[in-house]
């Protein structure tokens, strides 16, 4: 039996793909970048998340139930020595207020079927469909080739949102049975997106040319970051290259959020603390788009 590792279904979802959908995020990704809204996805393995605010003052439930003595309180709350935790999971079935729970969740293709399958009148009269999302989702590529295979045996419409960073054999292993791709491109500036993601471009340039040429449907998807790739210089540049893959007319410009500060928090990692960019920046990036005769939309 197929099994795979995911830390949300999203109900209800508009901005991953057309109509209304359900949206699976997978556990796993290559990149680590730095303005990441759902670092809980990034490491491919069972994470324990910490909520300060939802801890009871005193409350030693968690170190109790501890069978690796991985837990300690101190005046600002409880903190996990990860040397030491095995995940074992107790500690979270213990707290009774949920401020430790477990993110990661093994389940079956099946089990995530039935899951999707409860949607289905939603996608029905809204032209919608199921999006796997993540982390990346194909690190977990045999899982996911399994759940959209069943996907598209109950004629579901399937969209991939992927960060392009994958073997190539990966993408062909599931190309016909996705409806459409997300795809991310960062920067066209190999040295920043190498310091800024952990991984060269090199590989995402070279798929998302190869893809183009499948004759998939792709949306290209472009984070703005300040201090990052922001620039008037990147936005032509990236033009210039998507311009030249068929098949791409449309690109979502998603401007960057504090939305995943409390996840870092909560994860004991710290976030980065920059601001937003401005309407007006937004709004001069989205006309180098547009001069380029692409479809812009601002977000997903």
């Amino acid at each position: 039996m197929t099994k795979g590792l995911i830390f949300d279904i999203k109900k209800y979802a508009i901005h991953d793909g057309p109509g209304i959908r359900t949206t699976v995020f997978l556990k796993g990704c290559p990149l680590r970048c730095w303005w990441c809204h759902n670092p809980e996805g990034q490491s491919p393995q069972k994470e324990l998340f910490y909520n300060a605010e939802k801890c009871l003052a005193g409350c030693t439930d968690c170190i109790a139930a501890c069978p690796n003595q991985a837990i300690t309180r101190d005046s600002t709350g409880i903190s996990i020595d990860k040397s030491k935790c095995r995940m074992k999971e107790d500690c979270a079935g213990a707290c009774p207020t949920g401020a430790l729970k477990v993110i990661g969740q093994e389940i079956s293709a099946d089990e995530l079927m039935k899951e999707i399958e409860k949607d289905r009148i939603f996608y029905q009269n809204s032209s919608g469909g199921v999006t796997f999302s993540g982390g990346e989702p194909l690190m977990q590529i045999n899982f996911l080739d399994a759940v959209l295979e069943k996907c598209k045996s109950q004629y579901l419409h399937t969209v991939v949102d992927t960060c392009g960073y994958a073997p190539f054999e990966d993408f062909e292993k599931i190309m016909d049975k996705v409806d459409l791709f997300l795809y991310d491109l960062k920067t066209m500036d190999e040295e920043e997106h190498l310091k800024s993601t952990g991984v060269s471009n090199q590989l995402v340039l070279d798929n998302l040319k190869k893809l183009g040429k499948s004759a998939r449907e792709i949306h290209v998807r472009i984070p703005l970051i300040p201090g990052f790739n922001d620039s008037l210089e990147n936005a032509q540049k990236t033009a210039q290259f998507i311009r030249n893959i068929p098949g791409i007319n449309r690109i979502n410009l998603l401007p960057y959020h504090r939305a995943g500060t409390q996840k870092y928090l909560n994860l004991k990692r710290t976030p980065k603390d920059i601001s937003p960019l401005s309407e007006d920046k937004i709004k001069r990036l989205q006309k180098i788009y547009e001069t380029y005769d692409f479809s812009v939309k601002i977000g997903g």
